[in-house]
């Protein structure tokens, strides 16, 4: 492969950009409320649910991420037998992202929930509000506004972990320009992926700056 102009790298490399904010998206869509759902159940009364879910979640916080993409990716063969096609590698990446990450999700929601006052609920008992209510309407405005900085910090994490695509051999932004630092026996393709990850996560951080600043009347 002859060399490539500056303006042909960064075609390629956009290209790349598109899947790892692809996979960036689907992850915190899903990852968010189905981290909840298991916070839920991580704080149940129920003895047998309470523990699986503990199980589950310290399986996914205890293994590589790279590995669970592995087991998701050819986990139905090797355990059922069933054939995938390739199309099922970013379906597998998605997967495999979305059940890692609800996981350290759902302990920064149970920390958050189990911080706050007992009282608030009882007020909110009193006031005639019912369970339903008083969590979504009083409890978890300000549990949001409390975990706010540990969701921004994984969710920092989740920026340069969507590189980890690669282990199922999608196509994503490091990929990309590893392939092309390679081809063109060039820096250039590396630097061009660090910009992006930086730049990505810096909207990240402000973003989530924002958010902190709205929060603000919950203090």
């Amino acid at each position: 492969m002859g060399k490539m102009t500056l303006s042909q790298m960064v075609a390629q490399l956009v290209g790349g950009m598109g899947t790892s904010i692809q996979i960036f998206v689907v992850t915190l869509v899903f990852s968010l409320p189905l981290g909840l759902i298991v916070a839920f159940g991580r704080m149940t009364k129920n003895g047998f649910l309470r523990n699986l879910v503990k199980v589950y979640i310290s399986i996914m916080r205890g293994t590589p991420l790279m590995l669970q993409l592995m087991v998701v990716y050819f986990g139905p063969y090797y355990l059922f037998g069933i054939r995938v096609g390739s199309g099922y590698r970013l379906w597998a990446t998605f997967i495999g992202f979305v059940i890692n990450y609800a996981a350290y999700f759902a302990e920064i929601y149970r920390s958050g929930i189990q911080s706050m006052p007992q009282g608030q609920y009882e007020a909110a008992y009193i006031l005639g509000y019912s369970r339903f209510q008083t969590f979504f309407k009083i409890i978890l405005p300000q549990v949001i506004k409390r975990i706010l900085p540990s969701i921004t910090n994984e969710v920092i994490t989740l920026v340069k972990d969507t590189s980890l695509a690669f282990t199922l051999s999608v196509v994503e932004m490091f990929s990309v320009a590893k392939a092309l630092a390679s081809s063109q026996t060039s820096m250039i393709p590396f630097v061009a992926a660090g910009l992006f990850y930086y730049i990505f996560n810096l909207i990240v951080a402000c973003t989530m700056e924002w958010m902190e600043k709205k929060l603000e009347y919950y203090r």
